[in-house]
């Protein structure tokens, strides 16, 4: 079967970022050594086919999509894994560059397929909460644990494991989940009878999810956009199961083709780029509304997986839902009704109505950042000049 094996390599350590024509190189270099591969040679002679490739450099290394037909998921890491390490370590220019995760994202029906196609004494455990520990090595990288009095220690593990992540989200403090500074009251406890409020721990977990979400919600957003670009279909017609964007407002799905998945997945990298290193101010068109949404989502369900979503994390992440969503006008799209009509009230030029897909790409303000690739085309006037 077909996986979409994610791999982040990095720069050495103690190397200066990569300015933009390094990036470009690095790149080209990587682009060059997947076209030489057609076949990979898996553990013990087995043959994992190439599918498809997607490089992205950043200034600290490059994401990788590799998408290879193989037996089983463990085959599929194992084997790209060696790859990239190979290619890494034949092209001197990227020579010291380290692989720092190579995984396919686990899902229960995803696994479930891997369980009935692996065989032999080595095959994977058949219990889901076992090999999800096995492979994602949430408790330090050993195997899961066979007795049930360990599953406590399990979760508490997971639960340091994702607190640790909450750095990762650079842009946002803790007083955006919620978290009083000295002397305030935080929304849950003006809410409340009780003295409750949201502590630093469950700001840690949401933010944390958050971060965790975000590697889930990119994994799924690549493998649709290479569904539908191998399909030549658009959602509402992929015969082909999809992970996320069949989950965008329904009255669209004709218009979600290869070309807007493309533009959808740039634009979630953008927002998640800009939370992670500390340039985001605000949401800045309705891709980016309906990506959030999509967003909180992923770290609801990845809290709700390993028994973390208590009533303070989920009102951390509720506070900050309403703190980063200016409006909720986004929520529309998903209501049944009519779109769009010259009847209603009209947009102002600044603020498109959120129902015409034609402008989901368009800056809400004047200075407000959507990534080049994903924006919409200006208008032009009839001489073919930007339009005042």
């Amino acid at each position: 079967m077909t996986y979409a094996v994610s791999v982040d390599t990095r720069v050495a350590d103690g190397s200066s970022e990569l300015d933009e024509l390094q990036r470009v190189g690095a790149g080209a270099l990587l682009e060059d050594g997947f076209e030489s591969v057609v076949e990979i040679e898996g553990p013990d002679g087995t043959e994992v086919k190439l599918l498809d490739t997607f490089v992205g450099v950043y200034p600290g290394g490059a994401l990788l999509k590799v998408f290879v037909d193989a037996p089983a998921l463990e085959l599929a890491e194992e084997a790209v894994r060696e790859l990239v390490e190979e290619l890494l370590e034949r092209t001197e220019l990227l020579a010291e560059w380290t692989v720092e995760r190579c995984q396919v994202e686990l899902r229960p029906d995803l696994a479930q397929e891997s369980l009935a196609a692996a065989e032999g004494p080595d095959a994977p455990p058949d219990d889901l909460e076992s090999r999800r520990a096995r492979l994602m090595g949430l408790a330090g990288g050993g195997t899961a644990p066979t007795d049930p009095s360990a599953t406590s220690v399990e979760t508490e593990a997971i639960r340091s494991k994702i607190r640790t992540l909450a750095p990762r989200l650079a842009a946002i403090g803790a007083g955006m989940f919620g978290v009083p500074e000295e002397g305030e009251q935080s929304p849950r406890q003006a809410a409340a009878s009780d003295d409750s409020v949201i502590s630093t721990e469950e700001a840690e977990l949401a933010a944390g999810a958050l971060i965790w979400g975000t590697d889930v919600l990119l994994d799924e957003l690549f493998q649709d956009a290479h569904a539908l670009d191998r399909e030549g279909t658009n959602v509402a017609e992929c015969a082909r199961p999809l992970w996320l964007l069949d989950e965008l407002p329904p009255r669209h799905a004709l218009q979600y083709d290869a070309r807007f998945a493309r533009r959808f997945l740039v634009t979630a990298i953008s927002l998640t780029t800009r939370l992670t290193q500390g340039s985001f101010k605000k949401l800045s068109c309705v891709a980016e509304e309906l990506t959030l949404r999509l967003l909180l989502r992923e770290a609801e369900v990845t809290l709700e997986t390993f028994g973390l979503l208590d009533e303070g994390v989920a009102a951390a992440l509720k506070h900050f839902a309403d703190r980063v969503h200016e409006d909720m006008d986004h929520a529309s799209l998903y209501e049944d009704g009519m779109p769009y009509t010259e009847e209603a009230d009209p947009p102002t030029p600044l603020a498109p109505a959120p129902t015409d897909l034609s402008t989901w790409f368009t800056p809400f303000n004047k200075g407000d950042y959507v990534h080049p690739y994903a924006a919409d085309e200006p208008e032009t006037d009839t001489s073919g000049n930007p339009a005042a």
